[in-house]
């Protein structure tokens, strides 16, 4: 199943500049099939895209993100994202 996670940044500039990489290293290690992802322009938040077996898998993928973890989101979605 097609993933999207979807995430917007709290207002803390510096802790998000601080975690970043690990965010990135994170993602980059983990490998999901299918991963597609990245930052806003305006670095207000990203969105990644990758494939999982369900979205309870997706659901955990997700809470080993840095930026879940330092709760440095102020939102955010893990959707099935239903594409052609």
């Amino acid at each position: 199943m097609r993933i999207l996670y979807f995430y917007v940044m709290r207002d803390t500039p510096d802790r998000v500049r601080t975690v970043a990489p690990r965010h990135v290293a994170y993602w980059r290690e983990l490998r999901p099939d299918h991963y597609l992802g990245g930052p806003f322009a305006d670095r207000s938040g990203g969105l990644i895209t990758f494939e999982a077996g369900s979205l309870a898998e997706a659901g955990q993928l997700v809470a080993g993100d840095p930026f879940v973890q330092e709760d440095l989101l102020e939102r955010r979605w893990v959707k099935e994202w239903a594409i052609d």
